[in-house]
């Protein structure tokens, strides 16, 4: 029965056992009566494994890393070249996934130190490793300049001084992109927005008042005169789960019209950073392109502006991890306790069913941050109840802590039941917490039929482990 409690895009399943290819990843299928992954059952992962546990469908995710290295080469390969192709390693980031993208081409993006370091711990080349930030740390600089690496996006003309600095001291030279705010404002949720005036990255493109130069241009001309800077590009990135073109057209246009500038000045511009923030389909309203029509797309715009300019195509480089690493994983837990509530609309009263699982805002703090929408389904059996309005709420002692705002769901759903919830690849593990002291679950590749372990379960020992007077 159709909810008036639900959200106007969703709407009852025909088949409360069916799997949105959109949205699950390739290898997960139904077998007989249970979820699959690469052909093992759910309840066999979770025997083995545990509950809650995050599923990585490896051979989804290399597939797709393959996609967008394909895809984006063949569009620009008569422009500039081809592109590089960046993994960004905030969606997602073990020693084990690095490795994953070191073998299948692509260039590693990090935004910390401990990002940095397990990049350089699966062995991907520094010329290949990219460090972000707003604020980073001394050491952090530090390491990225001795270590060579192929790029330090600088956010500010402060940091760019210090890393001048530092350089100078090491008697090295650091290699140099410069974020650019161009004033973009993406469609997605103000907190992932990220080229827009009134936020903490980059540097602004637009003088300020009473200014001559804005602050990106100053920043050029001093990493171009800077002996020990080698200014490899400019960079731009406008905000993340974004399946509009608009936005990534007008930063495009933005930044080679800087760069034509530039030009002008006998300033020559190299190599230009697009970003990433490619969106994913996380529920049935959500309609995310392929890395084909992406690549295609930008490659036809920047190739009409480069022409408009009379500019030389500089190396593009792009940076997906989301959609890498998103629809790649699911997770599963185990299902507690079950009610139903009356809430009351329009004067009437209908039902909402709450179901209660293992895990909650610990692993997936997403739907309280950013109000994300997830779906879920029964996994475990197959089930001839009706479908009812639901609601996936954690175990956390929050009110807030809820996994899936609205899904149909079998109204026979019970204790001890399966619940999946697919891509959650991204910003799942990296973003999760120890929360009213939860451990966080383990992370299980499984690749070719087979599974195995790559990041352990975590223990009640282990949040022992930094106590310091036991």
């Amino acid at each position: 029965m159709d909810s008036p409690l639900a959200p106007n895009w969703l709407k009852p399943p025909a088949d409360t056992a069916g799997v949105d290819p959109k949205i699950f990843s390739s290898g997960v299928a139904r077998d007989n009566a249970q979820l699959t992954v690469q052909g093992i059952g759910v309840s066999e992962l979770v025997e083995q494994f545990g509950s809650p546990l995050w599923v990585l469908d490896e051979n989804d995710f290399r597939s797709r890393a393959r996609d967008y290295v394909e895809a984006f080469n063949a569009a620009f390969e008569s422009l500039c070249g081809g592109v590089d192709v960046f993994y960004a390693s905030k969606a997602l980031l073990t020693v084990q996934v690095a490795k994953w993208v070191r073998d299948e081409g692509l260039f590693m993006d990090t935004a910390s130190g401990g990002e940095l370091a397990i990049a350089l711990r699966a062995g991907i080349e520094p010329s290949k490793i990219g460090l972000h930030g707003n604020n980073k740390s001394d050491a952090e600089l530090e390491t990225a300049i001795t270590k060579s690496l192929g790029r330090i996006v600088v956010d500010s003309l402060p940091e760019l001084q210090r890393v001048a600095q530092l350089a100078e001291t090491l008697e090295m030279t650091a290699n140099v992109m410069l974020r650019l705010t161009p004033g973009v404002n993406a469609s997605t949720h103000q907190h992932i927005a990220t080229a827009h005036e009134d936020q903490k990255f980059g540097l602004t493109m637009t003088p300020a008042p009473g200014a001559e130069t804005s602050a990106a241009y100053q920043a050029v001309t001093f990493a171009a005169g800077c002996p020990h800077i080698n200014l490899v590009g400019l960079h731009s990135h406008i905000g993340s789960q974004i399946f509009e073109s608009a936005g990534f057209a007008t930063a495009a246009t933005r930044m080679l019209e800087f760069i034509a500038q530039l030009a002008a000045e006998q300033i020559a511009i190299t190599e230009l950073d697009i970003g990433g923030g490619y969106g994913i389909a996380y529920t049935e309203q959500d309609d995310p392109l392929a890395p084909s029509v992406i690549a295609n797309n930008l490659a036809e715009h920047i190739g009409a502006e480069t022409d408009r300019l009379g500019v030389a195509c500089p190396r593009i480089s792009i940076e997906p991890g989301r959609s890498i690493a998103g629809p790649a994983g699911m997770t599963i837990y185990t299902v507690g306790t079950t009610k139903t509530v009356w809430v009351e609309f329009e004067g009437n009263h209908y039902p909402r069913r709450y179901v209660a699982i293992d895990g909650g805002m610990s692993d997936n703090p997403r739907p309280v941050l950013y109000d994300a929408d997830y779906t879920a389904v029964l996994a475990n059996r197959i089930s001839e109840a009706e479908p009812v309005l639901s609601r996936v709420v954690g175990k956390h002692c929050e009110s807030g802590d809820i996994v899936v705002n609205s899904v149909y769901l079998p109204k026979d759903i019970d204790h001890g039941d399966l619940l999946v919830v697919p891509a959650t690849g991204a910003y799942g593990h990296a973003m999760s917490s120890n929360y009213n002291m939860l451990p966080r679950p383990a992370i299980v590749a499984v690749k070719d039929g087979h599974a195995r372990e790559i990041i352990r379960r975590e223990t009640y020992q282990d949040l022992f482990s930094r106590e310091v007077d036991l």
